[in-house]
């Protein structure tokens, strides 16, 4: 039997019938259904705008202005880089984003026109939200995960390379790691990143002394808190990296050993504890001082 379609029977709602119900929702809820584009500008132009910050002010403003938006937001992009994970970097990321939003309501100022100042101060503050929940934090999150993290060391920042090829490691080799959380006796070890050099890998032998401490017999001056007897072989696919951490008085005295013990278990770290490399030179600045 052939199907056909019937006046008085029409066709049943497709299974994504219900997504543009809530979509249609949600824009009457927020009120979206009241923006509207200008009519000069066209859907291209809108989309450009939400993903590039100061092409807003491009598309509707003279084009002396919209040059020195776009420039405004290329210096501000490029500042972000610069200072990673520093305060004027966090300052240069966040007029990044608000010279993003404005233009945005700038470009729909022509709709705006007219509406009470509740409604444009909702849709500013929808725009600033919007572009830092679905882009800019998606962005950075994605940077750092994958390409760069910045990691304060105490006064300072190092930008770490993230790379998940953990070949050509050798010792006095740079490297950032991460920590899990350690609670044992009177010591807790907060999770984190680490980054320090790589004092022995897998099959070196080292023995630890008052005086020093010996790598397959070569003798280093000892690092604080590191054990005055003792032998350590690193097992395989394995680096030992003696951590340094700031260590904070609790409520009671924490005996030498019980610490020494405790950075000793931490310092031997498995390969999926690794991060990435720290860059020597990032934007001109040294970071590492050996």
């Amino acid at each position: 039997m052939s199907k056909f379609s019937s006046p008085y029977y029409p066709p049943r709602a497709r299974w994504f019938g219900k997504v543009f119900t809530i979509s249609d929702s949600t824009r009457r809820r927020l009120a979206l259904d009241r923006i509207r584009l200008p009519p000069h500008v066209t859907f291209g132009q809108f989309l450009l705008s939400l993903l590039v910050p100061g092409y807003a002010f491009w598309a509707r403003a003279p084009r002396p202005w919209g040059t020195a938006a776009l420039v405004a937001a290329a210096v501000l992009m490029l500042t972000f880089f610069v200072g990673l994970g520093q305060s004027f970097g966090n300052a240069a990321f966040g007029l990044l984003i608000s010279l993003h939003s404005t233009g945005i309501v700038y470009l729909l100022e022509p709709t705006l026109a007219g509406r009470r100042l509740r409604f444009r101060i909702l849709v500013s503050c929808a725009a600033m939200i919007a572009l830092y929940m679905l882009l800019y934090s998606p962005v950075r999150n994605f940077v750092q995960n994958h390409w760069l993290l910045p990691l304060r060391i105490r006064d300072r920042v190092v930008v770490v390379q993230r790379s998940s090829i953990i070949t050509g490691i050798h010792r006095g080799d740079w490297i950032a790691y991460s920590l899990s959380e350690h609670f044992g006796g009177h010591i807790l070890a907060i999770s984190g990143f680490g980054l320090g050099p790589v004092l022995a890998t897998e099959g070196d032998r080292i023995r630890f002394t008052e005086p020093a401490y010996e790598v397959n017999g070569l003798r280093y001056s000892p690092l604080p808190h590191m054990p005055t007897n003792g032998e350590v072989i690193i097992p395989e696919k394995t680096w030992f990296i003696w951590p340094d951490f700031d260590i904070s008085g609790g409520h009671g005295y924490v005996p030498e050993a019980e610490l020494s013990a405790t950075l000793l278990r931490l310092a031997t770290l498995q390969e999926e504890q690794f991060v990435g490399k720290p860059l020597r030179r990032w934007f001109g600045r040294r970071q590492l001082s050996q």
